[in-house]
C-alpha cells in the first residue's frame, strides 16, 4: 500500500495535495504520513508476535516530537544514544522501562540521567565504559541494568560509513573479549549485565550478514549462561534496509524468523532497534525549483533544498527517487542540485528526470530516515518546517526555523569574555 501517489496527474500524500501544503507551510519542507509509520509499527512489531520481544525505535533516524508520540501512543520502545534523545522520549511521554541507550561515548552526566530516569538497560560498548557505569551506579546507590553489545566482525555489505560491526569500527566489544568480561561483573552489586546484543550496520538488504551476527552472538549467550550467568535479553539491534532504488531487502516476517529461529531455546526476550525501515519510506522532502541552468553541456535544476536539508547524498552518495508533483511530458537528463556553496551539494546527478520548469514543486522520496534529523545550518540556511499527514488533515509539526532562532543562543551570551575568565574551566 502507498500512501505517496499520483491522482489526476497531482501527487498526493494520503488523501492531502502536496501543492496544498506547499502553498500553507512553504519549501523545503518535510512531509510525514502517519498511515505510513502506523503500518510499518504493525507489520514489524507483529512479525515478532510469536516470541516475547520489544521493539525500541532507533530514534536517531527521526527524532521528531510528534512522530515519537505517535510510537508512544502505538505501544513500542525507544533505542537512543544520547542524553538529548533521552529527554526527547521522555517528553514524548515514554516510559523509562521501554527505553534503552546505546553509543560509544556516553558522559558521565548522561549515563547517570539514564540511571534516573529507570531505562530498561545501558549497552556497555568498552571496559572503560562499564567501569564508568559502576561508579556511576555506586554513587547513586543503584543497580544499573546493562546488555553487553559485541562486536562480531561481519561484515553487513552496506555503505562503509554506516558500517558498525567489523572489528575496526569503533562500535562494540570483541566476541572474543566479552565472556571474560561479564564473567568479572559476577560479584558485582553495582551493575547487572541482563543480556548481549550486536548491531553490525544500516540500511542492509542481505539476510546472510544477520544469519552470520546471530550465530556469534547466540552461540556467546549460551556458553555463558552454561557458566551460570543470568540473562535475560538478546538485544539484536537493527540494520534492516528499505528500497531506495530498486533493491529487495527482506521482509519483517522473513528476518524475524531468521532471528526467532536461530535463537530457539535461549528463553531470552528479542529486542529490536528499528529505525530506517520504519520511518524511511513514510516520508518525503518537498522541494521548489528555483531556476534551470545549462552549462557546458551540462543541465543543472536547482532546487530551494540543499545539503543543509538533505545530507544523504553528499555524505554517501545516496540514491532518492525524484516525483515532480505535477506531471509533465517527457524527461531530461540534469543533476538536481541546491544552493549551498559546495559543489557537494547535490539531491540527484545524471539522472533522467520528468521535465521539470521554475517554479515546479518536486519531492524527494524515501527521505523519512537520517534526513532532517542530519540537517544543519550550513550557510546559515534555516532548517525546514516539518508537517505530518494523517487521512485527509496535515499539521505542522516542526516550524520553519527563522533567522532569530539561528542567531537566539549567540544573543543569549554575554558579549564580552573578561581576560581572566578565559581560561577558566567550567
Amino acid at each position: 500500500m502507498h500512501y505517496f501517489e499520483y491522482r489526476d496527474g497531482r501527487l498526493l500524500c494520503e488523501e492531502v495535495p502536496l501543492e496544498t501544503i506547499a502553498r500553507s507551510v512553504g519549501t523545503p519542507t518535510y512531509v510525514y504520513s502517519q498511515r505510513t509509520l502506523h503500518r510499518h509499527v504493525r507489520v514489524f512489531d507483529g512479525a515478532f508476535q510469536s516470541v516475547p520481544h520489544q521493539v525500541c525505535y532507533a530514534v536517531k533516524a527521526n527524532s521528531n516530537l510528534a512522530v515519537l508520540r505517535c510510537f508512544v501512543e502505538w505501544g513500542i520502545g525507544f533505542e537512543v544514544v544520547s542524553g538529548g534523545e533521552l529527554y526527547r522520549v521522555l517528553e514524548a511521554g515514554a516510559a523509562g522501562e521501554r527505553i534503552i541507550f546505546s553509543g560509544v561515548g556516553k558522559t558521565r552526566e548522561e549515563i547517570a540521567y539514564a540511571l534516573e530516569s529507570g531505562i530498561l538497560f545501558l549497552s556497555v560498548e568498552s571496559p572503560a565504559e562499564l567501569e564508568l557505569i559502576r561508579e556511576v551506579a555506586e554513587i547513586k546507590g543503584v543497580t544499573a541494568p546493562v546488555v553487553l553489545r559485541t562486536n562480531p566482525d561481519v561484515d553487513p555489505r552496506t555503505h562503509p560509513y554506516i558500517s558498525t560491526g567489523l572489528r575496526h569500527h569503533k562500535f562494540g566489544i570483541p566476541l572474543a573479549d566479552a565472556s571474560a568480561l561479564i564473567l568479572r561483573t559476577r560479584d558485582w552489586r553495582e551493575v547487572d549485565v541482563v543480556g548481549i546484543g550486536c548491531h553490525i550496520g544500516s540500511q542492509i538488504t542481505d539476510l546472510a550478514p544477520f544469519e552470520e551476527a546471530l550465530r556469534g552472538v547466540v552461540g556467546l549467550a549460551r556458553s555463558l549462561m552454561n557458566e551460570g550467568i543470568s540473562l535475560q535479553y538478546l538485544n539484536f539491534g537493527g540494520g534492516l534496509g528499505i528500497a531506495y532504488d530498486g533493491e529487495v531487502p527482506p521482509a519483517p516476517d522473513l528476518y524475524a524468523k531468521t532471528i526467532i529461529e536461530a535463537s530457539q531455546g535461549l528463553g531470552l526476550k528479542v529486542v529490536l532497534e528499528p529505525g530506517r525501515v520504519i520511518v524511511g519510506n513514510a516520508g518525503i522532502l518537498l522541494c521548489r525549483v528555483l531556476r534551470l541552468k545549462d552549462q557546458g553541456g551540462k543541465r543543472f535544476v536547482v532546487v530551494d533544498a540543499g545539503m543543509n536539508d538533505l545530507l544523504r547524498p553528499a555524505l554517501y552518495k545516496s540514491f532518492h527517487s525524484l516525483k515532480p508533483v505535477r506531471v509533465r511530458d517527457g524527461s531530461r537528463v540534469v543533476d538536481v542540485v541546491g544552493p549551498v556553496c559546495e559543489s557537494a551539494d547535490f539531491i540527484a546527478q545524471d539522472r533522467d528526470v520528468p521535465t521539470l520548469e521554475t517554479g515546479d514543486l518536486l519531492a524527494v522520496m524515501s527521505a523519512g530516515a537520517y534526513a532532517f534529523s542530519l540537517a544543519s545550518n550550513y550557510n546559515s540556511r534555516p532548517r525546514p518546517a516539518e508537517v505530518l499527514v494523517d487521512g485527509d488533515a496535515f499539521r505542522i509539526v516542526r516550524r520553519r526555523e527563522t533567522y532569530d532562532d539561528m542567531l537566539a543562543p549567540e544573543r543569549d551570551v554575554a558579549d564580552r569574555v573578561e581576560p581572566q575568565q578565559a581560561g577558566r574551566k567550567s
